[in-house]
């Protein structure tokens, strides 16, 4: 027997039954019987704005997958590039289609020098590296008009190349600028995760990238592949939903991930680990957190309310980082605050466990990223899921999204004068 809810308007009797579809129910039946109330649901926590087929997340059993694929396999046994064809195509590739998306890729790296020399070299000597990654994402639409011919497949497919390709570029020229160093060109003999690590350090002719922090920053860019419908990607389908072009839907993506609550938690765990500042100060700082005085970033997630599956696999890489970069010092205060929360009943009861952030943000201070990097960090591999989140809108024509509003505002009133006005 097919799962329903029946729903009654009790002013007037009258009921409807709607079937559960997928997990979810069509507002649309709501909207029939109850015309002009509206399901009043801030920030989105209990409403479905789309119907996608990229990735699963549950959060109470701890699990994320893409297109059916565990990030635990995905992390173990692929690439980044492999992961982005995958939630663009909705199948790994075989050989052939694996080299000819890589080769693609690799060749659509460079950016156009007016770009760099006239746009990203224009900013304020400080400027932050996420600015600019936003504004030059914005950029790029002005250099290919033919990104608006969104109804060309051909054309879509096109502009997601060379997103994907210029992410790293763009973000390592951010870095640079930042730093007042010289713009490292792309190399195309190199992979994508090593390619972006030489444009950001190599000073010199005899500068090579170690095995190991190439493949876990790979690592770190499938875990950050995608996530569903967070701000970011939201804001990546609101604005495609008007049929903008991918660049700008992209640079409204990555404004969203800029903001401290949603692409900045690595950066504050950093912080907060540094503010604790000693082994002996775990426990002081739990009290702490316990009496409501400060918070623990990088514990609990909106969505998961068990064990995040990409902090394990962060918290793995990051030994393997340290085996090449020396320990970060933070780490052995992270690993109590770790073990002391997850063994604290407080913190169980609640449902409050270490998610991706918690390890992320130590891997790339050990890396030497600078903390106003990590945002940038985590844009490069979002860009894949943004865009394949922007190009299924379009496959299943959505309409422009128009959420209601309950208005609680003034009722009617009329004009006064201003030499009339109290």
């Amino acid at each position: 027997m097919p799962e329903s809810i029946t729903i009654t308007d009790n002013r007037t009797g009258n009921s409807v039954e709607v079937p559960i579809v997928d997990g979810g129910v069509d507002a649309n039946a709501w909207s029939k019987l109850l015309p002009g109330v509206w399901f009043f649901d801030p920030s989105f926590g209990a409403t479905a704005s789309t119907s996608s087929a990229i990735t699963e997340l549950d959060g109470d059993n701890g699990i994320l997958r893409y297109r059916g694929y565990p990030i635990e396999q995905l992390a173990e046994h692929s690439t980044y590039l492999e992961c982005a064809y995958l939630l663009h195509h909705g199948e790994l590739p075989n050989k052939a289609q694996a080299d000819a998306w890589e080769y693609d890729i690799t060749h659509h790296t460079f950016i156009h020098e007016q770009l760099r020399k006239r746009f990203m070299e224009g900013f304020h000597y400080d400027a932050h590296p996420m600015g600019m990654f936003v504004s030059t994402l914005g950029a790029l639409s002005t250099l290919y008009p033919e990104a608006k011919e969104i109804e060309d497949p051909a054309v879509r497919k096109q502009q997601i190349v060379r997103l994907i390709a210029k992410a790293p570029t763009i973000a390592a020229c951010c870095y640079r600028f930042s730093q007042g160093l010289p713009f490292v060109y792309p190399d195309n003999a190199l992979d994508f995760p090593t390619n972006f690590l030489n444009m950001m350090w190599r000073i010199g002719s005899d500068y090579e990238v170690d095995p190991v922090l190439a493949r876990a920053m790979d690592v770190l860019f499938m875990l950050h592949a995608d996530h569903e419908q967070n701000c970011g990607t939201t804001a990546m389908r609101v604005v495609g939903s008007s049929h903008a072009d991918p660049y700008s839907s992209a640079a409204a993506a990555a404004a969203g991930l800029y903001g401290p609550r949603h692409g900045g938690a690595n950066e504050q765990v950093v912080r907060m680990l540094t503010e604790i500042g000693s082994y002996d100060q775990v426990d002081d700082f739990i009290a702490g957190a316990k009496k409501g005085e400060r918070r623990i970033m990088g514990f609990g997630h909106r969505v998961y309310k068990n064990y995040d599956p990409r902090a394990k696999i962060v918290k793995e890489t990051a030994y393997k980082v340290f085996e090449i970069t020396g320990k970060n010092p933070l780490l052995d205060i992270a690993l109590k605050l770790e073990e002391t929360a997850l063994n604290d009943e407080y913190f169980v009861n609640r449902r409050l466990y270490p998610n991706v952030d918690f390890y992320s943000g130590l891997i790339y201070q050990a890396m030497g990223f600078p903390i106003e990097m990590f945002t940038v960090l985590f844009a490069i591999p979002r860009v894949a899921g943004w865009l394949a989140h922007w190009n299924e809108l379009l496959e299943q024509d959505q309409r422009i999204s128009r959420p209601r509003q309950i208005y609680t505002g003034e009722a009617r009133r009329d004009y006064v004068p201003l030499t009339q006005r109290g």
